[in-house]
């Protein structure tokens, strides 16, 4: 059974988006496991579940938990079954499990329409339909027929999708760090030791380079989408350089999390389109890639300019280009063009170090 809500708050209309389910949340009792951990001498993980939660894990979905229950005991029997890693920011107490749903969500920055909540109890699946319309909710008798729909399916299966429990996991720990820190945000940076890395795009990249084109609204120039095979052109094309970006901290990786596409023509070179995942906003590093490629363009004796589409969504990208010295030269109704002032390049931040890969 799955179910948005009840006739007292209709849910909006379902939206079987390929890929939407980005986190599912479990209950425990009677769904990760058989029986009920505080009434039983001893519970039963069910197989079909765990290669369910591995399964999906390494496509990419992450995975929590709301569950009613003594939070020690639940993760002392998780540990014992081995699934304690598997699970981010688990919430474990009495409280309302739509409550629990909703820490999670803020806690992962996803958004409610993002998730998927399994119970095997009607009336908490009521409650959390009822309070979150937006959430997915799936009754772990149907939970096999519910995981094969299009919803459960992401639409981009990268390099990087078994890696992402653990770049959550990561940034989790960046966050916890920087709530407790006491200083100013260029020491807090400082102290993560980040190394900024710019390559040029292999085959490899492009899935996540295609990926990138359609998850990233607000720090995407022009907004435009390229294909796999789109991609793959440009880059043996001699007329472009399509680079790829990454970060890393002593935290681990983001990932790859840039993607820039520039015309090489003269006299001028054309800045197609430039992105960066909103997963490093607030890591000051927004202009380091922008730079590399003034950089090049400066020492190629080239000019650079650049299309700029404004999407209503992309303003911090604007705000980017501004910041590293761009301004506008026309304008036909939302397509702008800008040019670089390229006789005054910024050196990227002192608290990143910059890695720059040959091709």
């Amino acid at each position: 059974m799955t179910t948005n809500a009840d006739t007292r708050r209709p849910a909006p209309p379902e939206k079987p988006v390929r890929g939407r389910i980005k986190c599912v949340v479990w209950d425990l009792d009677n769904t990760v496991w058989d029986g009920v951990l505080l009434e039983d001498d001893e519970v039963t993980v069910r197989p079909a579940v765990v290669e369910q939660i591995h399964r999906l894990d390494a496509l990419g979905v992450l995975h929590s938990v709301a569950s009613k229950n003594d939070h020690d005991t639940a993760m002392a029997k998780l540990r014992e079954f081995g699934l304690d890693e598997m699970f981010l920011y688990p919430r474990i107490s009495w409280n309302a499990k739509s409550a629990s749903v909703e820490q999670i969500a803020a806690k992962l920055n996803l958004g409610l329409d993002a998730f998927a909540f399994v119970d095997d109890q009607e009336f908490e699946l009521a409650e959390v339909a009822y309070a979150l319309p937006e959430v997915t909710c799936v009754d772990v008798a149907a939970l096999e027929e519910a995981l094969a729909r299009p919803e459960f399916s992401p639409r981009f299966v990268t390099d990087e999708s078994a890696q992402r429990r653990g770049m959550y996991r990561g940034q989790l720990a960046r966050d916890d760090l920087e709530t407790g820190f006491v200083g100013t945000n260029e020491e807090f940076l400082a102290g993560l030791d980040m190394t900024f890395t710019i390559a040029p795009a292999r085959r490899e990249d492009l899935q996540r380079a295609e990926e990138l084109t359609v998850r990233t609204n607000q720090l995407n120039s022009t907004g435009r989408t390229y294909s796999y095979d789109e991609l793959d052109a440009l880059r043996e094309s001699p007329d472009h350089l399509l680079l790829v970006a990454s970060l890393t901290d002593r935290y681990g990786s983001y990932g790859k999390i840039g993607l820039v596409l520039v015309g090489t023509g003269t006299p001028d070179w054309r800045l197609r389109m430039m992105l960066m995942s909103c997963r490093v906003m607030s890591r000051g590093v927004g202009t380091v890639l922008l730079g590399h490629v003034m950089g090049l363009a400066r020492d190629a004796g080239a000019g650079l300019r650049a299309d700029f589409v404004e999407t209503g969504r992309n303003r911090m990208m604007q705000i980017t280009y501004a910041f590293s010295g761009f301004r506008e030269v026309a304008r036909d109704g939302d397509q702008v063009e800008l040019a670089a002032d390229l006789s005054q390049l910024q050196a990227p931040p002192g608290y990143v170090a910059l890695e720059v890969l040959p091709g």
